[in-house]
């Protein structure tokens, strides 16, 4: 990749980021365009290396964002409260990324997978506050995530 390609990839990976955690929905392409100053068809493109890089995860066939991990553009089952605002993770790893990426207090908010049970994780400076009382499975081996990141 050239130097002008991956500056312009970072460039819009920031504006993603940024407008996203702003907004709390993430900024299509067009968006983006317009606040970079730059042609939607260079955007789009960076767009697509950034998924095709497991930077971001886009809806299958489109340039929309689904994912800019750990942030979810979707409602999911993993609440995210943080800085007097919500967000969703992925799961309850990206969660935790969120509450972390957001300066390290909040809670997540969740429901048990087996049992449909609700659950709550709180964090006070990066630490999980009281005691644990659930387990976290992961059903899908690390290496195997981004073989269907959306269903893992």
């Amino acid at each position: 990749m050239s130097l002008l390609a991956d500056q312009l990839d970072r460039d819009v990976r920031m504006h993603i980021y940024s407008q996203f955690v702003d907004s709390g929905r993430a900024p299509e392409v067009a968006d983006t365009a317009v606040g970079l100053r730059l042609n939607e068809a260079e955007v789009g493109e960076a767009f697509q290396r950034l998924a095709d890089t497991h930077v971001i995860v886009l809806e299958p066939g489109t340039l929309t964002v689904r994912m800019a991990n750990p942030l979810s553009a979707i409602e999911t089952p993993f609440k995210v409260r943080a800085r007097n605002r919500n967000w969703f993770g992925n799961c309850i790893w990206d969660s935790l990324g969120v509450v972390a990426m957001l300066g390290g207090n909040g809670s997540v908010e969740t429901t048990c997978g087996c049992c449909d049970e609700a659950m709550r994780v709180d964090v006070d400076d990066y630490r999980v506050r009281g005691a644990a009382t659930g387990l976290v499975h992961f059903g899908v081996p690390a290496r195997h995530w981004w073989d269907n990141i959306i269903h893992t």
